[in-house]
């Protein structure tokens, strides 16, 4: 019978033995091992034979998978440099306040999360008192991504230290009456203290990822020298089945980001339950990493282990912690001694022996506390050993037990995600598991007390001391002050004021030659980031290749095969343009990354992203909000906008809502314009507004959304007049007259105003013109270039009246006096003009692209959404007829001449 596992002959035709009598012999030494010792020790030697290989440079696939010990043995843990007492209180005191404080809070129902940090505590707390750089030392410090559920822990480490009070604790999520701290990591609400939003689950890894490398492009690029800057990203192994939390792994080991260090928290419980309850979270992990090409560090026991694994001669132990699944080590925290031993032990009849050798206690000190994740000797090994890494990015899988000193009532139980509080009762037994001075008096009508050992006590003394030690406070977020930035040359952006005359020009090309002229600027240049999902040349981005270069840390290693071209692909070590290839999520950290620079690293950075709309706010939105969230600055481009003027590419490319995502969104300015000029305008205002001299009470952490098109056409001239660039700024101007288009209508026509916004003006132009040329009405013709901004200005203008003054929206401002009714029209779903119609004194109308796109050419598909000039048309005769402006029987003779 053929032995499936032998290697087959077309194998062997790709690999020749040169020495198949000494293959031969290789193969029948395992054989031998396998028959007189077992399958287990064979398969050690191999283990152990391919880790010697692999660690002498041998040229092998790595291994995956290792055995589920801890990869530093204790013998080779190295000593921790500081008072572990010392370090134990402090710890204590965080656990308790960490604890306190939802409980507290709990009684107002606003919740909270106990069982996270009651894991974590030690994975954080260790590096704060030995690895987390801040940023009154040199350089920017480190950057944290916390684990969002541990917000909790964190907080009452800055009571500790003196950073927050007892009243901002009893305000944990309550932040309307001031002083509250907001739930998670939000530096929108707590912009002193955290500098990354990572709740939602899965943006904090990504994010982590391309900080790093953000770093690094940093450095290259010469704008800071921030190699002593590490990213540190704590995670649960539940997030970890986010896909944003793994997409970018390869890029962190390819870019050697050794710079970053993941640590995961394996706990074994998501949410609901395990993790992975029939296999195991930390293999599958390890694996996931290793084939990825990082370094993997996993810290799974405590010390109570070495004796067990010191009895363990034949290896019964080891193969059975690889067997037994997550969901059951989790079921060993909750059951006796005498469960474990008839589960666990009593398996293997080396193990049962084992276990006579045991103590009831000690099995349940390994099984109930032990776990490396909770030990200051075992985190800091780890911590070392992954700075010490050299080449790539580490990942620490800490093992740990949710809910860990709460008491029974919470240590791994499938619900205490969605437990908020403990009674006296269970406070009072962790004060003495804790070993805390709180006395029962402390407990006032049932109220549980924070605690404090004072000022000046020991441990704040230590706490502090450590801190000053290592750069200051952390986590924290600093804006220092920065100069404004000296505004481009009015050239770059006068240059579109006389139109193209002939020339048709799409608005995504007139935006890139607008980029192209400012990365020039003498003093701000350097500062623009363009970043573009591998889409440069659909965008026509191609001419910035060989004059900015792609960032690369390996600068190009090869010949171009367009290297004789005047476009040739360029990367450099010091290239300006982040090409990330096809991930709007990497791209998407790299802006957030780049627009938070201004934070993290002292430093104004301009970026721009480039996208298809459709795959932008649609794809990303959850990310977008992080960067609101995270105070972001820069512009986000649509490119390839609309949901008719992208032709042939079909629904899914189709964008007809982006304005719409966008509007959800408090720190995004959103514009559609139309013209070249207004884009020069709008990215004008736009580097005053983020990166100079803000007008007072104005707020500079926003971002801008600008939608620009494919269609070829020309560029009209800027029109003369006072309140253009105020207009286009606030949303709405208009564009001319039927009388300064050189129209001609009767006498006291009909007239009826037409609001257009980006592409969608040029068919209102071409009904202008139908309209009194065919039917005697004259239309004046609006460029809306911000539906949205026009709406913030008028709810604030409600707001206002509220408080009882007298404000009128921009608006109605802008339309007072206009004869006729309003109809709007865009390239988008009608949601997106109707945003503003509730304070547009006139009659009101709108068309739009509602419904899936489809595979057509623009004319077909503007017929068919009923947007185009000749359905504009149609639509405002209807609105004249309703107010007997005009004949009934005009729209029907309109709709059949028009064959609609």
């Amino acid at each position: 019978m053929t032995d499936p596992n032998a290697i087959q002959p077309s194998e062997l035709d790709q690999l020749p033995d040169r020495d198949p009598e000494e293959t031969a012999e290789w193969q029948a030494s395992l054989d031998a091992v396998a028959k007189a010792a077992g399958p287990h020790r064979a398969a050690y030697l191999m283990r152990r034979t391919l880790e010697r290989a692999e660690g002498t440079g041998v040229a092998l696939p790595k291994l995956l998978e290792t055995d589920y010990v801890n990869s530093i043995p204790t013998a080779a843990e190295p000593a921790v440099p500081g008072d572990e007492a010392m370090e134990a209180r402090i710890t204590a005191w965080n656990r308790w306040n960490a604890a306190a404080m939802v409980t507290r809070g709990s009684k107002h129902g606003v919740g909270g999360h106990i069982a996270t940090f009651a894991s974590a505590a030690w994975l954080y707390e260790t590096g704060f008192n030995h690895f987390f750089r801040g940023k009154e030392g040199d350089g920017s410090g480190d950057q944290l991504y916390i684990q969002g559920h541990a917000s909790p822990g964190i907080y009452a480490r800055a009571f500790l230290d003196g950073r927050l009070t007892e009243q901002h604790l009893d305000n944990f999520r309550q932040e309307a009456g001031g002083n509250g701290l907001p739930s998670y990591p939000h530096p929108r609400r707590l912009p002193w203290l955290w500098e990354f939003p990572t709740v939602s689950m899965g943006l904090g890894p990504i994010s982590a990822i391309y900080q790093a490398r953000f770093n690094r492009y940093l450095t290259s690029r010469g704008i800071k020298d921030v190699s002593d800057s590490h990213v540190w990203a704590f995670l649960g192994d539940g997030e970890m089945d986010e896909p944003e939390s793994t997409t970018a792994l390869t890029l962190a080991s390819r870019e050697g980001l050794d710079n970053l260090t993941f640590v995961i928290n394996c706990n074994l419980q998501r949410l609901d339950g395990p993790v992975r309850a029939n296999f195991k979270i930390v293999q599958e992990l390890e694996a996931l990493f290793r084939g990825s090409g990082w370094n993997v560090v996993k810290t799974l026991w405590g010390t109570a282990w070495d004796e067990l694994f010191q009895l363990d001669t034949a290896g019964a132990l080891v193969r059975r912690l690889r067997e037994v699944p997550d969901a059951q080590v989790q079921t060993y925290q909750t059951r006796d001694a005498a469960y474990i031993r008839e589960d666990f032990f009593g398996k293997d009849p080396a193990l049962a022996e084992m276990a006579k050798l045991l103590s009831d206690d000690k099995i349940l000190e390994c099984f109930h506390l032990s776990r490396g994740g909770h030990e200051s000797r075992k985190v800091y090994a780890a911590y070392k050993a992954a700075l010490e890494h050299k080449g790539g990015p580490t990942v620490i899988l800490a093992q740990t037990v949710k809910g860990h000193t709460l008491g029974e009532g919470f240590a791994s139980k499938n619900a205490n995600h969605q437990m908020k509080k403990l009674t006296v009762d269970e406070f009072k037994a962790m004060r003495d598991r804790l070993e805390l001075p709180i006395k029962d008096s402390d407990f006032v009508d049932g109220q549980v007390p924070y605690g404090h050992p004072g000022a000046d006590s020991p441990e704040v003394r230590y706490l502090q001391e450590r801190r000053a030690a290592l750069g200051g406070p952390a986590p924290a977020r600093r804006v220092h002050p920065l100069p404004a930035l000296p505004a481009p040359a009015d050239k770059a952006f006068a240059a579109f004021d006389k139109g193209s005359g002939s020339q048709s020009v799409a608005t995504t090309m007139a935006f890139v030659r607008l980029v192209k002229d400012l990365v020039r600027d003498k003093e701000t240049g350097k500062r623009w980031v363009p970043i573009v999902p591998d889409e440069a040349r659909t965008f026509g981005m191609e001419s910035l290749f060989p004059s900015l270069g792609i960032y690369s840390p390996k600068g190009q290693t090869y010949e171009p095969v367009d290297r004789d071209q005047l476009m040739y692909y360029k990367e450099a070590k010091n290239g300006q343009i982040l090409n990330e290839g096809i991930t709007e999520a990497g791209s998407m950290a790299d802006f957030i990354a780049a627009s938070t620079a201004y934070a993290t690293h002292g430093e104004a950075m301009i970026p721009f992203y480039i996208f298809y709309s459709m795959f932008g706010w649609q794809r990303t939105a959850d990310q977008m909000w992080q960067l609101g969230d995270q105070l972001g600055r820069g512009f986000l481009v649509g490119a390839t906008a609309g949901r008719t003027t992208l032709t042939g590419e079909g629904l899914q490319h189709a964008d007809g809502h982006s304005p719409v995502i966008a509007a959800t969104n408090p720190a995004a300015l959103t514009y559609d314009p139309a013209f070249a000029y207004e884009i020069a305008v709008i990215v004008k205002e736009g580097l005053r507004r983020m990166y100079g001299e803000a007008a007072e009470g104005e707020d500079q952490n926003v971002f801008y959304y600008l939608t620009v098109y494919n269609e070829p056409l020309p560029q009209p001239a800027k029109p003369s007049g006072l309140g253009i660039d105020e207009g286009i700024v606030k949303g709405l101007y208009r564009f001319n007259t039927a009388e300064s288009a050189g129209l001609t209508a009767p006498a006291n026509a009909p007239r009826i105003q037409l609001l257009g916004s980006g592409t969608a003006i040029h068919w209102a132009l071409k009904a202008q013109r139908l309209l009194a040329e065919e039917w005697g009405v004259a239309a004046d013709v609006w460029s809306a270039t911000s539906w949205g901004e026009l709406r913030r200005d008028a709810m604030e203008a409600d707001a206002a009246l509220l408080r009882g003054e007298d404000r009128v929206p921009y608006v109605r401002q802008a339309l007072q006096g206009a004869e006729g009714p309003v109809l709007a029209v865009s390239d988008y779903m009608r949601q997106v003009p109707d945003q503003i119609a509730q304070w547009v004194e006139q009659d009101w109308s709108s068309l739009g692209a509602d419904g899936f796109g489809l595979s057509d050419t623009r004319d077909a598909a503007r017929r068919h959404f009923g947007v185009d000039a000749e359905s504009i048309a149609v639509a405002a005769l209807a609105q004249l007829a309703r107010r007997g402006e005009v004949k009934a029987s005009a729209v029907k003779e309109a709709r059949e001449k028009y064959g609609l």
